[in-house]
């Protein structure tokens, strides 16, 4: 739903999926999204993590999967997504992730769009990644806030839904939410301002201490540590 969630679950992929070539494409790319799209068409295979810039007028010739991980904001973007797979009398899948409590989209979908849906059974298992990306924002500072402003972003576009009767942001579990993006702490935002989360834990280290991998970046970090001093 977001250039940040993009840029974080991209960044996240690429090191936990290997041998596989992984993209990421968003609206402020501006002048290197036109590059990224071109070579991902080139592939003969890989993962394009995007946002709605990619949810029409786009075709990329033998898309099997469409993923949507987040349930779009109208319903006719949903089946505009859906059709960047299945071009041409090719066969293809899509899937929406949707919780328990927003379960009531697929009928909405199915009138509104004449859009019948099937649930597909959760995966059994499956590997628990969350630690490794802890272990990842533990590591590089740049990881570490890129999961901090995604986490915000998600929340903040949530709250904008346009079904904002089925998804109800008093009803999202937001402890849950920031284990899913393996944060580290949660962070100030309004959203959550006077909440209590006694099912999130948050980790013991000063993330202030974490640093940033990119040698010129801590530079940089630490003059403005010492001016703020």
């Amino acid at each position: 739903s977001t250039c940040a969630c993009v840029e974080y679950y991209g960044k996240a992929l690429e090191s936990l999926i290997k041998q596989v070539k992984i993209m990421s494409i968003h609206g402020k790319m501006k002048h290197k999204r036109n590059k990224i799209f071109t070579e991902f068409r080139k592939l003969p295979g890989g993962i394009l993590v995007c946002t709605d810039v990619m949810a029409r007028g786009i075709d990329i010739p033998e898309v099997q999967w469409v993923l949507q991980y987040d349930p779009p904001s109208s319903a006719s973007a949903f089946v505009h997504r859906c059709g960047r797979t299945a071009r041409i009398g090719n066969v293809g899948s899509a899937l929406v992730f949707l919780l328990p409590m927003e379960e009531s989209y697929v009928n909405f979908l199915s009138i509104n769009q004449k859009c019948p849906m099937q649930e597909m059974k959760p995966q059994t298992n499956v590997l628990d990644l969350l630690p490794k990306l802890k272990s990842m924002a533990l590591a590089d500072r740049a990881v570490f806030e890129k999961g901090m402003k995604a986490f915000v972003s998600y929340v903040q576009a949530y709250a904008k839904h346009e079904c904002n009767l089925i998804f109800r942001i008093k009803d999202l579990d937001f402890a849950s939410l920031a284990k899913g993006f393996a944060l580290l702490k949660m962070p100030k935002m309004p959203e959550l301002r006077g909440k209590c989360f006694p099912d999130f834990t948050p980790v013991t280290v000063n993330t202030d201490s974490i640093s940033f991998k990119d040698k010129n970046r801590e530079k940089q970090r630490q003059k403005q540590l010492e001016q703020q001093r």
